[in-house]
């Protein structure tokens, strides 16, 4: 029983753990292109309207719903020298790649002929994607079952991710500019692939040096509806789906916005290729400080008092005036900060989720468990989709035109009140969440129990 506690609670090298938190920045090279440039890049480069380009997303964000649920399935049930998960990251890397530069194409097609490649291309994407980045997510549950080796492998993975996000956010506009050479068809596609082939390399090094440890408990391998009823009844992941769902309607609304905001409110477009990563390396600090901030208190503690923080701050962003350059840097910075602690601590209660699920059911589906809950980051970015077309077309936004002052109050809007609604729901949905530290120590020694046995 010794040997196997001592191998499910391994500490792990620093090798490893920044192994597996570099891998989040291969996916921020696609994440972060995709919230922050890609509603902006079919409107102003692709020549779509931006609610074709709204649905569009839509439909295939619906889709991807059983892809999600799918693939983790699938995920839990493979069987390789590798391991489960850790495969996913080589077999799916080049594909990935391949789909991210169709997606920012631009072929002489007509209007109709543009919405069914932006569909065709999108939904490929993201089906890419969800193989590399569910299985990728799906293995910070059974690298280690210590708990705080989780917490700081997930503050590795969102230091690495806001790196890559912060290098994206500050990288991206530039790329295009030098690899286009004022052709921005070009110079989009041409920005893709070199992030293509950064993330690939990435993948391949998180591969290396990253291992399996936790297995499940249960000999006989449970359905799939078998999974997905166990979900349902699992609160403690009810209540993370929740708040991952409204952080991410949250983000995508303001990351989406702020280009539109520094172009025509503030009129500095060029301003948000700085201020843009000044909330990442914000996050980065954030998640960077979170193994501290958890020594003093319970993760569901901490959250809503981040979270009451977030709202407060982005409502603060409603009274800035266009001029107020400094005021909207230090509110950026001071959210970026709050939410960077948030998803180290999420992921960590997604691990948590699979323990309690295998001790309450006997059954383990680590990879359908953050299937889900990453669904509810799509379907939160899906839902922001819509908010933001469904204000920009009733407020009458044109592109490349001076907006009304009605349009100019959505983006206002879109960019202050509405996220900080959405940060103070998230705080009742961390209300269902129970497990606490003392619960979690009683679940891992009865799991190793079990396995001893």
């Amino acid at each position: 029983m010794t040997q196997i506690m001592n191998e499910r609670s391994a500490k792990l090298s620093w090798r490893e753990r920044i192994g597996y938190g570099l891998g989040d920045t291969g996916f921020n090279f696609y994440w972060t292109n995709l919230s922050a440039f890609l509603m902006f890049f079919y409107t102003e480069v692709f020549g779509i309207t931006a609610a074709i380009a709204g649905s569009m997303m839509v439909i295939v964000k619906v889709i991807n719903a059983f892809t999600d649920a799918g693939l983790g399935a699938f995920a839990d049930r493979t069987k390789s020298r590798y391991g489960k998960y850790r495969p996913f990251l080589i077999w799916g890397a080049l594909p990935l790649a391949i789909s991210a530069v169709l997606l920012y194409t631009t072929p002489n097609l007509d209007t109709q002929g543009k919405a069914v490649w932006a569909f065709c291309t999108y939904l490929l994407m993201i089906t890419c994607y969800t193989v590399v980045s569910i299985p990728y997510s799906a293995l910070s549950g059974v690298i280690s079952a210590n708990p705080a080796e989780r917490d700081i492998i997930n503050s590795a993975r969102f230091v690495g991710g806001y790196l890559g996000a912060a290098l994206v956010t500050w990288g991206t506009q530039k790329l295009v500019k030098m690899f286009g050479q004022g052709n921005d068809i070009l110079g989009w596609q041409l920005t893709m692939a070199f992030w293509g082939v950064a993330a690939s390399i990435i993948f391949v090094t998180t591969f290396l040096n990253t291992r399996e440890r936790v297995t499940a408990v249960a000999t006989a391998q449970p359905r799939v509806i078998d999974d997905l009823k166990d979900l349902v009844s699992n609160v403690p992941w009810i209540a993370v789906f929740l708040l991952n769902l409204m952080v991410m309607i949250l983000l995508t609304l303001r990351t989406s916005t702020t280009l539109y905001y520094f172009k025509y409110y503030v009129g500095k477009p060029d301003f948000s290729a700085q201020f843009l990563p000044m909330f990442m390396l914000a996050a980065v600090a954030g998640a960077f400080a979170t193994p501290f901030f958890v020594r003093f208190f319970e993760k569901k503690t901490l959250l809503m008092l981040l979270m009451i923080a977030t709202g407060l701050f982005s409502l603060a962003f409603y009274f800035v005036p266009p001029d107020g350059i400094i005021c909207m840097v230090i509110l950026q910075v001071c959210i970026g900060f709050a939410l960077g602690m948030k998803p180290p601590l999420t992921f960590s209660m997604l691990a948590d989720s699979a323990d309690y699920n295998e001790w309450k059911h006997g059954r383990r589906a680590t990879a359908m468990t953050f299937a889900a809950g990453v669904f509810s980051q799509k379907l939160g970015s899906v839902l922001a989709t819509l908010i933001i077309t469904a204000i920009f077309t009733a407020l009458g936004y044109q592109a490349n035109q001076t907006q009304t002052a009605d349009s100019l109050k959505g983006i206002v809007f879109l960019m202050s009140v509405i996220p900080a609604l959405l940060a103070f729901i998230s705080v009742a949905a961390l209300l269902l969440y129970k497990l606490d530290k003392n619960t979690m120590i009683k679940i891992q020694a009865d799991l190793f129990a079990r396995k001893a046995e």
